[in-house]
């Protein structure tokens, strides 16, 4: 039996681990936090803001890996009225469509666009500045990058299909992420996986003896020598430091979010996205009333900000989309929170780069990377389970029977 050790018990770390049990290893789970989701999380109580994503995109590996083993459970869908309250921002006034240019972009004939080129340049010459700019702009939702337009075309083109395909890919378990993971822990604890709660590893053994400031002298925390292979499932950030590796660097994006939980009023929009520049508010009581109590509606605003703005500055921007879009909104709030994602949100490309260029999942001496910012192709979520099942497939020496060969994909 293959003994397989996972750092980080998120998303990616839960894929892994359920796949490695799977598989017939043994495995062992550690997670710093005393509740597995990492970003996935959801907030107890009567306002259930996601920490993460919010939605599964349907078109996805994992949506078809996820239903195969019942863990995506009940959706959330969204009433056609609803969906119809859709609002756009362009040029300062809400409208119901796009502009006309920007369409040119949306359609399934477009030309493949090029990795080596940035968004802006490359749309321009098929839509015109004023519907590249709006469609860089929209892509955000799925980015979550304060200038779209400076990324690599392919990356962007991509993304921008996927949040504007109809049917819509995206689709909301009930209750939030927090029942998605939830069904998860239960089946890798069904399978045999051993998780450790509030323990956080500082070094392997096979690494130098450095150790970072700020860890216990006895370091109780690494790990034994019998380990076997270990996929680190952390943020690249986290993973940098435990593995003493500079490399392990790419670009994100940095976030404001905004959660509000107002009174509800008939007539308000679904959901808001920004043509002017990026940003996106959305209802999500519109689909799932569970997420707020009775006679109260749940918003969050997700305002991407440059290196040089702060918190501040994308919390205005997302004020006054709300006064757009939502009358009267100040005098109805019931609940607020203010955060800041930073390089939370995955990774973006610059021109001349794929996700094959993204740090590699095989790091040598039987470490493996997984994660939403690793070399593993996908949208959002989907990178973190591409990359999770490769890690499996390499630490275990075979292919899996739903691994993702990545030298084709």
């Amino acid at each position: 039996m293959h003994r397989i050790t996972i750092i980080g018990g998120g998303f990616a770390g839960l894929i892994a681990a359920i796949t490695a049990a799977e598989a017939g290893a043994k495995v062992t789970v550690y997670e710093a936090h005393h509740t597995l989701g990492g970003r996935a999380r959801t907030a107890e109580g009567p306002y259930r803001t996601n920490e993460g994503p919010h939605a599964l995109y349907k078109g996805g590996p994992h949506w078809t890996w996820l239903r195969q083993r019942d863990l995506i459970g009940e959706l959330a869908p969204l009433p056609p009225l609803e969906a119809a309250r859709l609002r756009l921002r362009h040029k300062g006034a809400l409208r119901r469509t796009p502009p006309f240019a920007m369409l040119k972009l949306l359609r399934r004939t477009a030309e493949q666009a090029p990795v080596d080129q940035d968004f802006k340049t490359w749309a321009t010459n098929i839509a015109g500045e004023e519907g590249a700019t709006a469609a860089a702009h929209y892509s955000a939702v799925a980015l979550f990058h304060h200038d779209p337009g400076t990324l690599s075309a392919a990356f962007v083109q991509e993304r921008l299909r996927r949040a504007t395909k109809l049917p819509p890919e995206a689709h909301y378990p009930r209750g939030g992420w927090a029942r998605v993971i939830d069904r998860m822990a239960a089946r890798a604890w069904n399978l045999g996986v051993r998780v450790e709660t509030l323990t956080r590893v500082y070094a392997l053994p096979n690494l130098p003896s450095s150790i970072p400031s700020g860890a216990p002298a006895d370091l109780p925390s690494s790990l034994p020598t019998d380990r076997g292979p270990v996929i680190v499932a952390t943020s690249l950030d986290a993973a940098r430091t435990l593995l003493r590796d500079s490399s392990l660097t790419w670009t994100s994006g940095r976030t404001a979010l905004l959660d509000l939980a107002l009174r509800t009023r008939r007539g308000d929009a679904f959901a808001v996205s920004d043509l002017d520049a990026p940003g996106w508010i959305e209802r999500f009581t519109a689909q799932d009333r569970t997420l707020a109590p009775a006679g109260e509606q749940l918003l969050q605003g997700q305002i991407p900000i440059a290196p040089h703005e702060s918190r501040a500055d994308g919390i205005t921007r997302a004020e006054e989309l709300l006064d757009l879009a939502f009358p009267a909104w100040r005098d109805r709030v019931t609940y607020r929170r203010e955060a800041l994602a930073n390089g939370r949100t995955g990774a973006v490309d610059l021109p001349g780069t794929s996700w094959r260029d993204r740090p590699r999942i095989d790091r040598g001496d039987g470490v493996y990377l997984a994660g939403d910012q690793v070399a593993a192709p996908g949208v959002l979520s989907e990178v973190s389970f591409n990359s999770a099942l490769e890690a499996v497939s390499l630490a275990l020496g075979t292919r899996t029977r739903q691994s993702v060969d990545l030298k084709h994909a």
